[in-house]
């Protein structure tokens, strides 16, 4: 499992002539802010974006307040 509890997630489209230069596969990866790759390559931004829905950490819920 992957743990995205202290890293924020976003999405990035690799083109041809840098995945070649990467060595990977084009299309969309999901990202953590320092650039690695998490997850990818993906068809289209959306299913990059349901990828990091799916694996950010629900927020921690709101502490009740006093009446």
């Amino acid at each position: 499992m992957l743990d995205m509890t202290t890293k924020e997630l976003s999405s990035r489209n690799v083109k041809a002539e840098e995945a070649l230069r990467l060595g990977v596969v084009s299309g969309w990866y999901t990202t953590k802010i320092s650039g690695t790759f998490v997850t990818g390559p993906h068809a289209t931004h959306e299913e990059a974006l349901r990828k990091i829905a799916e694996l950010r950490p629900p927020a921690p819920p709101a502490p009740k307040r006093k009446s």
